[in-house]
Formats: C-alpha cells, sequence, structure tokens
C-alpha cells in the first residue's frame, strides 16, 4: 500500500490503470477533456503491477482499475468518478487540489 500512497501523492492527479481496459482508457480521456493532465500509472506494465493492484483491493477498488486519486486521497473508480462528473463535484475536487485552474 505504501507505494499507491507514494505514486498517489506525487501530483495532483493520479489514475491507476491498465493499458488494454477501455473504462481506463474512458476515464483517461475524461480528466483530458477537462483540461487536466493525470499523472497515469499503467500497472500492467510495472514491474510492481501485480503488488500495486493488491493495494488497490485492499483500499476496496473493485474493479481495481481504474483507480483515481485527486490530491493525494482515492476518489473512486469508474462509477465513482463518472457520477461526480455528472454533478458537477469533479472540477470542485480537481480546482481544490491545483489541477484545474478554471
Amino acid at each position: 500500500m505504501d507505494v499507491v500512497a507514494t505514486l498517489a501523492s506525487q501530483s495532483a492527479v493520479v489514475i491507476f490503470s491498465k493499458s488494454t481496459c477501455c473504462m481506463s482508457h474512458a476515464i483517461k480521456r475524461l480528466f483530458y477533456e477537462q483540461g487536466v493532465s493525470p499523472a497515469i500509472v499503467e500497472i500492467d506494465q510495472n514491474i510492481y503491477g501485480k503488488d500495486i493492484e493488491w493495494a488497490l483491493a485492499r483500499l476496496g477498488c473493485s474493479p481495481t482499475v481504474p483507480a483515481v486519486f485527486v490530491g493525494g486521497k482515492f476518489v473512486g473508480t469508474a462509477n465513482t468518478v463518472m457520477t461526480l462528473h455528472l454533478n458537477g463535484s469533479l472540477k470542485r475536487l480537481l480546482k481544490e487540489a491545483g489541477a484545474l485552474w478554471l
């Protein structure tokens, strides 16, 4: 879990993803379209990928990807992120974390 916390705190927005996951792609695209440049951790291409996936599962991520952290805090997986986007809360979180200036 330490590696997840360390990686999640290194950028305003961090997305743990798998390069072959369509939902991961959709969430990354959502952030790019908001004008945010998230740090992306492709766990299927990371030497610590299995450990990261296990740590994400322990955090309650089901499925484990995409897992989104904003301001070093776990926000949720795709369903939660989409809900926050649709109700307008995501922009507020991004502004508070310094990931979005508008």
